[in-house]
């Protein structure tokens, strides 16, 4: 973890000159790259190193498809942190720092982080993980392209990219659906999602995430959620994907999942073609 987040650092202050794949600077020991970058490549983990740690994962998927969702309940069955860049970018919104403002007007006009701040954002919170002792994660907004990809793969083994996939339409429903309790900060979803099969397509139905009693009056949508910026995010995040869901394709890593419906009907069959339904049930028994 003290590999990547040294190179992740080093990238965002090299800007956009670092745009040579990492996996090739160790037989191209005369290619110009930022100062001290090569020096900072981890060796990748031997098969014993990979079997001893915890997973580390990657999660794809257009702005409103579920990625925190579906990462935050794996990260917790098997016990690793769920590191969400937008999360991230979030808590710093929040914040006073130097990054908040820039932000702002970001997000406000729909356009997505650039890999510089997206970067410094992820260094911070890998060496407070690190500090705490963290070991595996599940990534979820990173990498978003190539470059950050190929950053990614100098440092780090990722076993798998899962790519979670949900129809365009369903997709601009459920942003448009989405509050924030202005109080404890959680999640809802107020859209009730019906949608008829048609033209070989199957139907597809996902009821509301409804927020307690508590927290109805306090709900908040957010800025960016408006059906302009909501389409306009999705055609930027398309164009950008196909590239680094081609570049975890060609090594064989990429699991395009298909989600059937919400969260009762979409995350038993997660589980299965992960091969995790027994560690589910493990984890049920122990906890009863």
């Amino acid at each position: 973890m003290a590999a990547l987040t040294r190179l992740l650092r080093s990238a965002a202050t090299s800007g956009s000159t670092a745009r040579i794949s990492l996996s090739t600077l160790a037989s191209e020991p005369k290619t110009v790259f930022p100062a001290g970058l090569a020096a900072r490549l981890a060796p990748a983990p031997t098969r014993k190193e990979r079997d001893e740690r915890n997973v580390q994962w990657v999660f794809l998927g257009c702005p409103g498809v579920g990625k925190g969702t579906y990462a935050s309940r794996l990260s917790q069955l098997l016990g690793v942190p769920h590191i969400a860049t937008g999360d991230l970018v979030r808590e710093e919104l929040a914040s006073t720092g130097p990054l908040s403002q820039k932000l702002v007007d970001i997000v406000n006009q729909g356009k997505l982080v650039s890999d510089e701040i997206i970067v410094e954002l992820l260094t911070k919170r890998l060496s407070k993980g690190e500090e705490k002792g963290e070991s595996g994660f599940i990534l979820d907004g990173f990498p978003r392209t190539v470059r950050q990809a190929e950053i990614l793969e100098g440092v780090m083994d990722i076993d798998l990219v899962v790519n979670l996939k949900l129809r365009e339409d369903v997709l601009v429903e459920k942003c448009l659906g989405r509050r924030i309790c202005s109080e404890c900060g959680k999640n809802f979803n107020l859209a009730r999602i019906n949608v008829e099969g048609q033209n070989g397509q199957p139907g597809m139905y996902m009821p509301p995430l409804l927020p307690p009693s508590g927290c109805m009056t306090k709900l908040i949508t957010r800025a960016d959620d408006t059906e302009e910026v909501v389409k306009e995010r999705l055609r930027i995040y398309n164009d950008m994907s196909l590239p680094v869901e081609e570049f975890y394709r060609r090594q064989g890593r990429l699991l395009e999942f298909d989600l059937p419906g919400g969260i009762p009907e979409s995350w038993p069959k997660l589980l299965q073609v992960l091969s995790l339904e027994e560690h589910h049930e493990d984890k049920q028994l122990a906890a009863a």
